[in-house]
């Protein structure tokens, strides 16, 4: 019927024993031979989805007046700034996208410790280096700056007051590298930084026409230190002194070094979903889906004998290879993506089902069992082909547009669908096709009507 069709099956054992051996545990190890060192040290668990754990969702908004101008990268560099923090605090599944020009959304499978995320966010760790002007502002004083506002007078008042605005010289965006020191003399912790090209020149140049004057260092509009600037800084390096501990030096270190946002954000909306809810909603979609896949094996297995047979061996074989790629590539399974898995669990189906009528119309046609099951699957190719890359390019608009807005639904649905869509194509057109092909080199059936329900 095919030609190495034992060395096909070869193949798809040691896919399958790989695959249930993935699906079967919770962590990949592969070690060296020679040194025994482990190369992959990996969690591999399966990964559910805000909607079947319950958890957290955050909205986040850039903190700027409505006609400021908030450019694609500084959205970007604040998600992964976020994505970061969050990380720190063991949240490993959480899923942050831009969402549109100015919106954020974070969800956070499976937490436990909502406010501390929330509190992690809202700390947007944004520096700025305010012109004082002649008085230094107190350390803890929270003040009001013009970064991301057109302040109609940007030059400091002398007297500070609560409705003054601070001119902001460069933010926390220009840092290159940012470490904790010590003075050589004092002893006094300090967090050393330096600044990339551009925020070199602006500090080179500010610093040479305000000698004698303050420069406040502000995080989150607080003030840390307002130190005089005794000469020009040509050189983009310097220090920020605030009574630190090493403790407090290092906090401020790492939030500057990864957390520096390039823009203000502040949480509009937060939503927290109950695990009881989630762990309905996988039940229900597990009985519907088990349900579902029953009734699809009956059916094939009557309507198509023998074939049909194969193809549910084919479909389960499917399902394995498809939990293993999930877990493997660390997908998160939503409902919308077990939705996505039941459709593309239909294609592999309409795959074989177009194969076997083609397989029965030949057979119907007087050609032989060898000819009819080679021309089946050439001649019904054409109509897989077309119907699966149809169903691939809708997936990638879904999964643009779902990553392009937020919408977490549909990029779920999209990814899971396509991954399905890829390995149905694999299942129906290799593992199909072997088993079918040994087993009627094994079995030589005689009676086509009842093997094959012609």
């Amino acid at each position: 019927m095919i030609q190495n069709a034992y060395n096909r099956l070869i193949i798809i054992l040691a896919i399958l024993a790989l695959g249930l051996w993935i699906d079967l545990n919770d962590t990949l190890i592969l070690y060296n031979p020679f040194n025994d060192q482990r190369l992959i040290d990996r969690n591999i668990s399966t990964r559910l989805g805000l909607d079947l754990r319950g958890g957290l969702q955050v909205l986040l908004e850039a903190d700027l007046p409505e006609n400021a101008d908030i450019d694609a990268e500084s959205m970007e560099t604040a998600r992964r700034i976020l994505e970061n923090r969050t990380n720190a605090l063991g949240v490993s599944e959480n899923v942050l996208q831009v969402a549109g020009d100015r919106l954020i959304v974070g969800e956070f499978p499976g937490l436990e410790q909502a406010q501390d995320v929330l509190a992690t966010i809202q700390q947007t760790g944004l520096l700025e280096f305010v012109d004082a002007g002649d008085i230094p502002l107190p350390a803890g004083l929270v003040i009001q700056t013009d970064f991301g506002v057109q302040a109609d007078n940007e030059t400091p008042i002398d007297e500070p007051a609560e409705s003054t605005i601070y001119h902001t010289v460069m933010t926390g965006s220009d840092l290159l590298r940012v470490n904790v020191t010590r003075d050589q003399f004092t002893g006094e912790i300090l967090v050393a930084f330096e600044l990339k090209p551009n925020g070199t020149d602006i500090f080179a140049t500010y610093t040479a026409a305000n000698i004698g004057k303050y420069l406040s260092i502000v995080l989150d509009k607080q003030v840390i230190s307002s130190p005089v600037i005794q000469g020009s800084i040509p050189d983009g390096s310097g220090t920020i002194s605030g009574n630190f501990t090493n403790d407090s030096a290092n906090a401020l270190a790492v939030q500057l070094r990864y957390g520096s946002l390039p823009i203000p954000l502040k949480v509009v909306e937060t939503r927290i979903i109950g695990p009881t809810l989630g762990e309905d909603s996988l039940n229900r979609s597990l009985r519907a889906g088990l349900i579902g896949i029953i009734i699809v094996i009956l059916f094939m297995g009557i309507y198509y004998r023998l074939p049909g047979i194969m193809a549910n061996i084919s479909i389960i074989m499917y399902a394995i290879i498809l939990l293993a790629v999930f877990k493997l590539i660390g997908v998160t399974l939503t409902l919308p993506g077990i939705a996505g898995i039941m459709l593309s669990t239909g294609s592999a189906l309409d795959a074989n089902i177009l194969v076997f009528e083609r397989l029965k119309e030949e057979l119907r046609n007087g050609k032989t069992l060898k000819q009819s099951f080679g021309q089946a699957w050439t001649r019904a190719w054409p109509s897989i082909r077309d119907s699966n890359i149809a169903i691939l390019i809708t997936s990638g608009i879904l999964y643009w547009f779902g990553n392009t807005f937020g919408a977490t639904i549909v990029k779920g649905f999209s990814l899971t669908l396509a991954i399905g869509v890829l390995i149905s194509l694999f299942s129906a057109l290799y593992i199909t096709r072997t088993l079918l092909a040994l087993a009627l080199e094994w079995f030589k059936p005689k009676n086509l009507e009842r093997w094959f329900g012609i």
